[in-house]
């Protein structure tokens, strides 16, 4: 049974989220997940995982800045896929931000949640290198 407290924390999590205008209809349980839940904390997350990827990289006095676009892309693949720490602190950095059922659907289909959120991180520090 979910006390009056975690219901309350739960509806305030979901209003600090961005509202994103995804597409629902014919999409599998851990699909709809990605796009109701993992997407909107991302961006809500956004600028907090840049900072966490800036420290990983000076922490390391990685040669990251004289790499080239694609060989920076390479790195972050490498890296989250790599680095089991960096990589359950950035997915802590989201699942903070589950409610109590978000974090019922993790536990249950984790393998799956898990492996869509390391894409998903990827893609948005990829996508940050284009510039």
């Amino acid at each position: 049974m979910i006390s009056n407290s975690i219901m309350h924390k739960d509806s305030g999590l979901r209003q600090l989220r961005p509202k994103l205008a995804l597409p629902t209809h014919h999409a599998t349980p851990e699909e709809q997940f990605q796009n109701n839940s993992l997407r909107p904390i991302l961006k809500l997350q956004h600028d907090l995982l840049l900072v966490l990827f800036e420290h990983y990289i000076q922490k390391r006095k990685n040669t990251y800045a004289t790499l080239s676009i694609e060989q920076k892309k390479a790195w972050i693949d490498t890296t989250l896929k790599t680095d089991q720490k960096f990589r359950n602190l950035m997915a802590g950095t989201i699942i903070g931000h589950f409610t109590a059922d978000e974090l019922r659907f993790y536990v249950q289909n984790e393998a799956e949640v898990t492996r869509r959120l390391c894409n998903l991180l990827i893609q948005r520090l990829q996508s940050t290198e284009q510039h």
